[in-house]
């Protein structure tokens, strides 16, 4: 069975920092890529970036270039999301995916 679990998510302030998790299990995590993607309150769900399976190339959306950072650690089957310098419109449920499986997300509030 396919799971994908997402943690790291909080409370932070404009300019702070988290790290989100992404645990996978139940399929080869080393030979498929993943994603992140964000819905903010009130929108739609939008694709964040992209990570190959090897983990050697990533793929992100301008308004996070710079700021976010995809990796993945295929010993322990986890993919990451590392957010800087975070800003309020960056506010939103954010959930890994790969294939057809999501996770149920994790929560993200940048206070200003």
């Amino acid at each position: 069975q396919v799971r994908l679990v997402e943690s790291g998510g909080g409370l932070v302030q404009t300019g702070g920092s988290l790290r989100l998790s992404c645990q996978a299990s139940g399929f080869d995590f080393r030979s498929n890529g993943m994603r992140w993607y964000r819905q903010p309150p009130g929108k739609e769900r939008e694709w964040l970036g992209t990570i190959t399976s090897e983990g050697d190339i990533t793929n992100v959306i301008p308004s996070v270039s710079g700021r976010f950072i995809i990796s993945k650690d295929n010993v322990k089957n986890t993919l990451y999301l590392e957010m800087n310098n975070l800003k309020p419109e960056d506010t939103a449920v954010y959930s890994c995916n790969t294939q057809t499986y999501w996770g149920k997300g994790t929560l993200v509030i940048v206070s200003p």
